[in-house]
């Protein structure tokens, strides 16, 4: 059902820009923005891929062993794959380049993309509570506190000594996930700051392009940025999030006065050049680990 909903939502997106005439206006809108301005939201998505990399490369630095290249290309191969396959299934890429590069347990690398996501998570809402407008003084603060304390309070739990390994197949299954998950939180010294850091200089970087795009001040393209970014949350998504990262930052953007069918060409702008910037940043990262895997080969052939 939640994979025909999105479905629904993303034919939905691009019936009413065939119907309504959109794709030459958003041509349009595309051409007329400045390179210069492309260029430095490209910098901003460079930018947080590499502090994506860190992340990766300081929870797993005693398997990675100084090799950061090797963590940059796994964090750009699962980035394009999360904004490139249906339903989120890009994210078993992650788990998958973990194990092949430096031999990680299934279950270790899948509770890290868990703690990574739910990291991610608690980021981005206490941001929105933080600069959304019209919230009482009161409601932001109780949000970020609740936030803040079930961001400490979860690794705390996992941590606790528990016996469900005594318990049935599935339950010793969860217990051995919990485990893993508690090794995560450990061993990521700097993981707060690499995420604080990435969310920064990625809604910055989005936030920049959306102003340009509507000619509007920085803060409302913020505006724009982060509900696209919150509709990531909703439990249903588009295929490859069209449909709700669109309505997302279009629904964002109705408080500062932006009507919501140019929120939606904006977004729709926005997303396009996200998927392209992390393509081309994912091809290239996976072209790289093939010449290095082909170079020994080709050593040995000339012996």
């Amino acid at each position: 059902m939640k994979r025909a909903l999105a479905v629904v939502l993303t034919l939905a997106l691009v019936a009413w820009f065939i119907a309504a005439g959109q794709w030459s206006a958003l041509g349009g809108l595309i051409r007329d923005t400045p390179i210069s301005a492309l260029a430095i939201a490209a910098a901003g998505f460079a930018l947080s891929y590499a502090l994506r990399a860190l992340r990766v490369w300081d929870e797993f630095r005693h398997d990675a062993t100084g090799r950061f290249g090797t963590c940059l290309r796994i964090v750009l191969v699962h980035n394009a794959m999360v904004n490139i396959v249906p339903f989120r299934g890009g994210e078993a890429a992650f788990p998958i380049l973990l194990g092949r590069n430096f031999g990680t347990p299934l279950g270790r690398a899948v509770a890290s993309l868990v703690w990574f996501r739910l990291q991610d998570a608690f980021v981005v809402m206490a941001l929105a509570l933080a600069v959304w407008p019209g919230l009482p003084t009161w409601l932001r603060i109780a949000g970020i506190v609740a936030l803040v304390a079930t961001a400490f309070a979860l690794p705390r739990w996992a941590r606790r000594t528990h016996a469900w390994h005594e318990g049935g197949r599935w339950q010793a299954r969860f217990g051995k996930l919990r485990n893993a998950f508690a090794d995560s939180t450990r061993h990521a010294r700097f993981g707060w700051l690499w995420t604080i850091a990435n969310w920064s200089v990625k809604l910055a970087a989005q936030a920049w392009l959306l102003s340009v795009l509507l000619g509007a001040s920085t803060m409302i393209g913020a505006a724009g940025a982060l509900g696209a970014e919150l509709a990531a949350i909703l439990p249903v998504q588009g295929v490859a999030g069209f449909g709700t990262y669109e309505a997302g930052a279009a629904a964002a953007l109705l408080p500062n006065g932006i009507d919501f069918e140019t929120g939606l060409q904006v977004a729709l702008a926005l997303h396009l050049f996200v998927i392209a910037c992390s393509s081309i940043a994912g091809a290239l990262a996976w072209l790289a680990g093939l010449s290095m895997q082909s170079a020994p080969k080709q050593g040995i052939d000339r012996q």
